[in-house]
């Protein structure tokens, strides 16, 4: 049997366990005490131990596979931290020692949260039996998206519009309220002033709605801005920070947790990508969901009702990013992908994206464990997910979950966040401009142009085939490039049905088809040169 297969099964025995296997120390808990169940991983589960004010009582275990493999990387990106096998533990504790864990937590690991809060022992139970399983088969026939790079002609003149200036006063707004803990009437009215802000930039636009999402647990809302999808609107793309924001163990009112960082600067990042849609008039094929989740601090509760919610609904989300810190550069790379608890064939598309549009920025690859933000709550729905951070985990921002969590602290500007923000929006368009195929044009032509370095691929479409018509690609210009072009689905150097690969530039392929469909064209750098590619739709 496979070592993993071993442990998992080894470890689901304990998923049997009776409350007479339950540690010692639940034999003393006081009844009068807030009982709640929550699932967290090694690390933070040796914290707990060290709290016994929690008087913990385990009930169950599994070890899971984080991820999957680590995302491929792309040049000049560095690995610092791979997906690794984890032991996840559901236990039981009293709720008004969570502030401890989640302070122990954030002094001895860095990471925020680590915790998962579940509503019952069968909620938490089925979430740990989800973990046990290949994620593919964890929910969802959801669909996948080709992850082709085609909408230069509209991501690049949005990037040029998009200001730091703007992003940095948002988190000084935000920042502003003494603290956004999820109880607390700061809470409250930071989700009254976003839904208000969001609501102002989408004014004269019908296909956008703002709302709140109420959680009956707490007064603290969610907000949620929808961009409709034209013809496409059952498949979701979602992008999400938290809203609210915590200081150590002391959740008072007049505790002062300004959060400029955590998250104020992910929310704000978010709501420069959405003034930058509505300024250019942008129209998705695919819905656009920007979330501010509330009560991420206390085990990412405002995330996984949502994301429950969309489950049972049986919801076609496609793609989740989340933006947890986004404003404070402590490593030497700019945007750290975290490996486990992601999808990555989706961080490979992230890392493509910021190739594409942001050149110049470093890329790296960490992992922050079991919980770390908001983003683990649709990955344990079995959806796609990213989380692109602020540094590597080891070097995040040192004064988080404190009254110094400040825009000051951050050199008061938001150039950090500004490159966050550009890269979702342009995962934002690219995949809510993709989708399904629509009725095609009789015929067209398209031009590209650029460079390819030594075994560089760049892709192409979806172009709209019509039944019975043909397209044909073809290749000019200096160096040696190689064609491929597929119809229904993503081409590749393995995967097509045409492929032109002489030893020019000068490179010819057509492809026909009895129905709708869609094509999609791939360039490959032999050796490195230039190329202008045609891409021609003839009619039946």
């Amino acid at each position: 049997m496979h070592p993993l297969k071993t442990l998992i099964a080894i470890t689901l025995g304990s998923l049997l366990l009776s409350n007479a296997q339950a540690t010692p120390a639940a034999a003393s808990v006081s009844s009068s005490s807030q009982r709640i169940w929550i699932s967290l991983g090694d690390a933070a589960y040796q914290q707990l131990q060290k709290l016994p004010r929690l008087k913990a009582r385990s009930e169950a275990s599994v070890a899971a596979l984080a991820s999957g493999p680590a995302p491929a990387l792309m040049p000049g990106a560095s690995l610092e931290g791979a997906a690794a096998l984890e032991q996840v533990h559901l236990v039981e504790v009293d709720e008004a020692g969570l502030a401890d864990l989640s302070e122990a937590v954030h002094q001895s690991l860095r990471r925020c949260g680590g915790y998962l809060f579940h509503a019952s022992k069968e909620d938490g139970l089925r979430s740990l039996q989800r973990l046990s399983r290949p994620r593919q088969q964890a929910l969802l026939a959801a669909s996948k998206p080709s992850y082709v790079i085609d909408q230069q002609a509209l991501v690049t003149p949005m990037l040029s519009q998009m200001q730091a200036s703007n992003i940095g006063q948002t988190i000084l707004d935000l920042s502003a309220h003494t603290n956004r803990y999820y109880t607390s009437s700061g809470g409250v009215a930071a989700s009254n002033w976003l839904k208000t802000r969001w609501s102002n930039l989408a004014a004269g636009r019908s296909d956008i709605t703002v709302e709140q999402f109420n959680h009956p647990g707490w007064a603290q809302k969610s907000v949620i801005a929808t961009f409709k999808g034209t013809d496409n609107a059952s498949e979701l793309v979602v992008l999400g920070a938290h809203l609210d924001s915590i200081a150590g163990a002391n959740t008072g009112e007049s505790t002062r947790a300004p959060g400029a960082d955590d998250d104020a600067s992910g929310v704000a990042s978010l709501t420069e990508i959405i003034r930058s849609l509505v300024a250019s008039n942008f129209k998705p094929r695919r819905t656009l969901k920007f979330m501010a989740y509330a009560a991420e601090e206390v085990g990412l509760r405002g995330s996984q009702e949502i994301a429950k919610s969309l489950a049972n609904q049986n919801a076609n989300v496609v793609g989740v990013i989340q933006l947890d810190m986004t404003n404070y550069k402590g490593a030497a790379n700019d945007i750290y992908l975290f490996s486990d608890y992601t999808d990555a064939g989706q961080n490979q598309f992230l890392s493509q994206l910021i190739q594409t549009y942001l050149p110049t920025l470093k890329i790296g690859t960490d992992r922050c464990g079991y919980a770390c933000s908001d983003h683990a709550s649709w990955n344990a729905q079995g959806y796609a997910t990213s989380m692109p951070f602020e540094s590597s985990f080891a070097a995040d921002n040192p004064y988080i979950h404190s009254a110094n969590d400040t825009y000051a602290n951050s050199g008061n500007q938001a150039d950090h966040s500004l490159k966050f923000a550009r890269m979702a929006l342009a995962y934002a368009v690219e995949l809510g401009a993709d989708g399904p195929a629509v009725t095609p044009p009789a015929d067209k032509t398209e031009n590209f142009s650029g460079n390819l370095t030594l075994n560089q691929t760049r892709s192409f479409g979806p172009f709209k085939l019509k039944a019975g018509g043909t397209l044909k690609a073809s290749t000019t210009g200096t160096g040696d490039i190689d064609l491929f072009v597929k119809k229904g689905g993503a081409a590749s150097t393995s995967s097509y049905d045409c492929k032109s690969d002489g030893n020019t530039a000068s490179e010819s392929c057509s492809v026909n088809s009895a129905t709708n469909t869609e094509v999609y064209v791939l360039l490959k750098g032999y050796s490195a040169g230039s190329y202008r590619l045609t891409v021609t739709y003839t009619p039946q």
